[in-house]
């Protein structure tokens, strides 16, 4: 199991390594400022039943 994994920031565009917590569940969900732009997104981690990790961003604003 690799316990980081990264996407893109909608905002900047810039390639976002983040950690992965396996004690936290399966699904995971939280709002993180990117460290390039500052712009916060919403985070969301899925870990399937192999380990495999996805992880989706979303721009924060665009949750309303």
């Amino acid at each position: 199991m690799n316990n980081e994994s990264s996407y893109l920031c909608e905002n900047c565009g810039e390639e976002i390594v983040v950690p992965i917590d396996f004690s936290a569940g399966s699904h995971q969900s939280y709002v993180e400022d990117c460290p390039v732009c500052c712009s916060p997104s919403l985070i969301r981690v899925i870990v399937d039943e192999q380990g495999e990790v996805q992880v989706n961003a979303q721009a924060e604003q665009d949750r309303f």
